[in-house]
């Protein structure tokens, strides 16, 4: 199991991990000014929004494989709930920009985060799935 060293605990992928680049809770004057230029509906402003916001962010390449395999899994199920992971939390310190929570096809969003990764993290899925996998106790 892979271990963060910053926590010290397991590193468990989850889908909301994509999502945290946008959350503009308390950024609302910047990042949510820049993000609302966006349209995560159109493919093209969602495409640009993946490439500069979500896949750049700094993760090890054992990271990048296992939350990849876990959109993998998620997209397989054809009932996975996409949309409750952009659903509004009045309790949760977190928000993304107005409209996100009702964007017409999560789905879509997600497909498209699957389809660039393969492309923009090629290398660092390549290098980690030639690896034992239980091997990993680490981040690296």
């Amino acid at each position: 199991m892979l271990i963060d060293p910053g926590s010290g605990q397991p590193y468990i992928p989850a889908l909301s991990y994509f999502l945290g680049c946008f959350d503009i809770y308390d950024r609302e004057e910047t990042l949510g000014e820049e993000l609302e230029e966006f349209d995560p509906n159109d493919p093209s402003d969602r495409e640009e929004l993946i490439l500069k916001y979500c896949l750049p962010r700094k993760r090890s390449y054992r990271q990048r494989f296992l939350l990849y395999k876990c959109l993998e899994e998620a997209l397989q199920d054809k009932n996975y709930d996409f949309q409750s992971l952009l659903k509004y939390d009045p309790e949760a310190y977190s928000s993304f920009p107005d409209g996100w929570d009702e964007m017409k096809n999560a789905r879509a969003f997600f497909e498209d985060i699957f389809r660039l990764a393969t492309v923009v993290w090629k290398d660092d899925l390549q290098k980690a799935s030639f690896e034992d996998q239980s091997t990993w106790t680490t981040v690296g």
